[in-house]
């Protein structure tokens, strides 16, 4: 079994927490779960909210607590989503009255309060856990943020991704939720006073079973397995003079 995966980082203010939620949205997809814990009043639903509305494209999309109707459905542009909140329940045979256990298929699910019933919490997941940090500012948070299982890879991914941003100077730029294209990569439009830019996030694509002749269907199709040539094909057109897109940063090892 994969090791967990934990990284912790500080967030100053709703702002940043809605940053850090948008940069995960680019790495979940359906099926995957997400836990948000911490005290009362520590953010969760704050947290869940920017998610939320990242991925519909709304950044003034009602997105009530779910405490009261345990969970709420939104069906998404990417995908349906289902938000719910664990702080009510009292015995975990009520997750299967409100459409909870099994969780339901094709669809992200944010969890609060997942330890009121942690035996229906499924073993690959992302766990959140937020906490107060009164010493940097009356609305600052810190986040320890750990994947297990399969999701242990989407959370170092997740890192690196933080760390590029915050290494190109975009840590603090407004993310926009774009539209993905029929591959494994994922987009986002950061915006900052001097223009907007667009990141791109393309995970090294898995070769996969031999079908074909014995080899992968990328490799018999002639698929690009990473996004290096994609940037070697943009610069060399670039270098006589057609148009391509300007590259400003990359990491080509991560994608």
């Amino acid at each position: 079994m994969t090791d967990p995966t934990t990284f912790t980082l500080a967030l100053s203010n709703e702002t940043a927490t809605a940053h850090l939620m948008a940069d995960l949205a680019l790495l979940v997809g359906a099926g995957d779960v997400i836990t948000l814990s911490g005290d009362l009043g520590a953010g969760k639903t704050a947290a869940a909210r920017a998610m939320i509305r990242y991925l519909a494209g709304d950044d003034a999309l009602e997105v009530p607590s779910p405490t009261f109707t345990l969970a709420q459905t939104y069906d998404l542009p990417p995908f349906p989503l289902v938000h719910a909140d664990l702080y009510r329940v009292n015995d975990p045979a009520e997750l299967e009255e409100i459409g909870l256990s099994p969780l339901p298929e094709g669809t992200l699910a944010l969890i609060e309060w997942p330890e009121r019933a942690p035996a229906a919490l499924p073993a690959d997941r992302i766990d959140i856990a937020l906490s107060y940090r009164p010493a940097l500012g009356s609305s600052a948070r810190a986040a320890e943020i750990t994947g297990y299982g399969k999701a242990a890879a989407q959370v170092a991914r997740l890192q690196a991704l933080r760390q590029f941003l915050a290494d190109t100077g975009y840590a603090d730029a407004e993310r926009r939720r774009m539209a993905g294209d029929a591959s494994t990569r994922s987009y986002a439009r950061l915006v900052r006073q001097d223009g907007a830019f667009i990141l791109m996030n393309s995970p090294r694509r898995p070769d996969g079973p031999a079908i074909y002749d014995g080899k992968s269907y990328s490799a018999a199709a002639h698929l690009a397995e990473d996004v290096k040539p994609f940037v070697a094909i943009a610069n060399g057109l670039r270098e006589r003079g057609f148009s391509a897109p300007s590259i400003h940063h990359a990491d080509l090892e991560d994608g």
